[in-house]
């Protein structure tokens, strides 16, 4: 109602945009773009384009070149405010103006909008319709809220929030949210603890295997969710695709089978010093290398297991991640702890 009668207040041209901008979903370009922008013809001169911008005011912010169009509102290019105040004015506009800028269709998505900024360094972009007509334009300043606004979503997904989650809340409001990830966690755990109850006599026999436990599980968790941030990343910036994954891929393996030796071999030595236990020590070195590796091929599969499947990688990333090192971990290690003692 209240939309309706802002509308009603408003003369027909404003509302004509206005409405064309509501038509559009708030995640696209359409949405995300204004109306407020400078067109002019490709007949005239520089000179009338100079006397036609005095006549205004003031200009649209981040003006940083002038639309051209036809008659029938179709984009044909821009004319840049540098090339008209540095070329002569007697030329006409076609002569100078730029026919192969970058033009947003007003269905883009706005992250695809963000990447386009991103990747071409654009200060602003016209956004046409499907029919090629203009119908405004997408300025830094608004690709900028697209870009704090999926942070804003990957950090609050990663620990199982979203964006509707305020600080002053209501307390049952917030519990309610929360209650389900903890919950998600607790599975997750049992799942972990299972896994340890299968080797409770050998942990009766060894103890120092409880006391060790932790470390590789830890270590994997740390190691897949340095490769899982990523390659999140790499998605949510379009730098990721199907051409270059291999590469990445087989890059992990090998940094995860570096880090694996080196910190095995670490960690090995600590343990032989403090339990005096070579046997220990050797398992656990193999239980480190087992756990990064496998830590590294979740952390690079999974984003991309859950965006074929529709789920969000930052949503659901951690808590999978976290089981699968965590069980591979225990596994790992009181499993072979169990072949060689028992």
């Amino acid at each position: 109602r209240v939309t309706q009668e802002v509308l009603d207040a408003m003369d027909q041209q404003d509302r004509t945009r206005l409405e064309q901008v509501l038509g559009y979903p708030e995640d696209s370009a359409g949405g995300l773009m204004n109306t407020d922008t400078v067109t002019i013809r490709p007949d005239i001169t520089l000179e009338v384009v100079m006397r036609y911008l005095r006549r205004h005011p003031t200009l649209p912010e981040m003006t940083d070149n002038l639309l051209v169009v036809n008659r029938n509102n179709e984009f044909i290019g821009i004319l840049t405010i540098n090339k008209l105040l540095v070329s002569d004015p007697n030329q006409t506009v076609r002569e100078v103006m730029t026919t192969d800028a970058r033009v947003i269709p007003a269905t883009m998505q706005d992250t695809d909008v963000a990447k386009l900024f991103e990747r071409h360094d654009l200060v602003s972009a016209p956004v046409v319709d499907a029919e090629g007509k203009l119908i405004g334009r997408i300025t830094i300043d608004d690709v900028v809220d697209v870009i704090r606004e999926t942070a804003d979503h990957s950090l609050m997904s990663s620990v199982g929030l979203d964006e509707e989650e305020d600080t002053f809340a209501p307390a049952l409001k917030t519990s309610r949210r929360r209650a389900v990830w903890l919950g998600i966690n607790l599975l997750t755990a049992l799942a972990a603890s299972a896994v340890i109850g299968l080797f409770d006599k050998t942990i009766e026999q060894v103890v120092a295997l409880a006391v060790l436990m932790p470390i590789v599980a830890s270590m994997g968790g740390i190691a897949g969710s340095q490769v899982l941030t990523l390659v999140i990343r790499g998605q949510a910036l379009g730098h990721l695709s199907s051409a270059n994954f291999r590469w990445l891929f087989n890059r992990e393996i090998i940094v995860a089978g570096i880090n694996g030796v080196l910190w095995a071999a670490v960690i090995a030595v600590i343990t032989l010093l403090w339990f005096n236990d070579p046997g220990i020590a050797a398992i656990i070195g193999a239980a480190i290398i087992i756990n990064l590796l496998v830590a590294a091929v979740t952390g690079a599969a999974l984003p991309l297991i859950l965006k074929a499947r529709g789920i969000d990688p930052a949503l659901a990333g951690g808590v999978v991640l976290t089981t699968v090192t965590d069980v591979i971990g225990f596994l790992s290690f009181l499993g072979l702890a169990t072949i060689f003692y028992l």
